[in-house]
């Protein structure tokens, strides 16, 4: 039975983990490297819990259980001793993932299954950073988290048939539908998503047409229900990119390849809502009602 939950990382994903853990009744404790970031975590947990309170689909006692059912760490060691499962969510990056990964696994209980929630990097590698390879799993989590039904299951080389069942199933108490993917960069979300992103920033580089002008005719012509461009200025462009750069390297095909803007935009610090400004401007409102002035007179 899994029961106690450690979440690696207090960020946009790892809060989000964390509050649809802790609001289905496991206890979560959170791990950041600082405090500050973790008060950020559950600053965002309870303003996001007050919304489903104003929608009428959450009481105030279920909220302060939610909120009861999180406890805060800055040191990993301290957090993961009765661990049942233990989530990581930080950054996309290998190198950090593999470290934490290595510091889990020294760490955690013998029988604690290790997931990431990593949307592109092999499973496989990172199982090879442990001594426990059959126990080590992909669960990427969409974002927003808490409302967002989708978790890809992702089956590293040595996965165990009982890890992945274990997993399937204690997704769907979370009220999530559980998908079976294998280990291929990208899985199947960012496989599929992250080239339209990149063709769509590719036609804006060319010249085809502007921002809004893109991601209208992909709301209105495809029902997407968020353009291209503002989809990724949602989910962050360094993101993007680090997420396009593994499926490149792991493919060496060049539809995977970063197109030059994004690659700027990225080095320019223009991340998207995150920054502040992206393909929008977001100094205003984050809802992408103002394009970026860099983009106001292209075309």
């Amino acid at each position: 039975m899994i029961k106690n939950i450690v979440v690696i990382g207090a960020g946009t994903m790892g809060n989000g983990i964390a509050h649809t853990f802790a609001q289905s009744g496991f206890k979560v404790n959170l791990v950041d490297v600082s405090q500050e970031a973790l008060d950020r975590g559950l600053k965002t947990i309870t303003t996001n819990l007050d919304r489903i309170i104003a929608k009428g689909n959450l009481t105030e006692e279920q909220k302060a259980e939610t909120l009861g059912n999180i406890t805060t760490f800055t040191a990993l060691n301290d957090a993961v001793g009765s661990a049942d499962l233990i989530v990581e969510a930080a950054t996309e990056n290998m190198d950090l993932k593999l470290k934490i990964f290595g510091q889990m696994d020294e760490l955690a209980p013998a029988g604690c299954i290790l997931a990431t929630n990593t949307s592109s990097i092999s499973i496989t590698k990172i199982a090879a950073a442990t001594k426990r390879a059959d126990k080590v799993i992909g669960m990427h989590f969409m974002n927003p988290v808490p409302i967002m039904k989708l978790v890809e299951i992702i089956k590293g080389y040595s996965t165990s048939k009982e890890t992945f069942d274990s997993i399937y199933e204690m997704s769907k108490t979370l009220g999530k539908v559980p998908v079976e993917v294998n280990d291929y960069p990208g899985f199947v979300a960012n496989r599929i998503l992250m080239p339209m992103i990149n063709e769509s920033i590719e036609t804006l580089y060319n010249g085809v047409a502007g921002v809004e002008e893109i991601d209208t005719v992909m709301k209105l012509g495809m029902a997407h229900p968020m353009g291209p461009l503002q989809l990724a200025d949602f989910i962050g462009l360094d993101v993007c990119l680090a997420i396009l750069n593994v499926m490149y390297d792991g493919f060496k095909n060049p539809k995977y390849a970063p197109n030059p803007l994004l690659v700027n935009m990225v080095t320019a610090g223009k991340l998207g809502v995150k920054s502040g400004e992206g393909f929008y401007d977001y100094s205003e409102s984050k809802k992408a009602e103002k394009v970026s002035k860099m983009f106001l007179n292209s075309f």
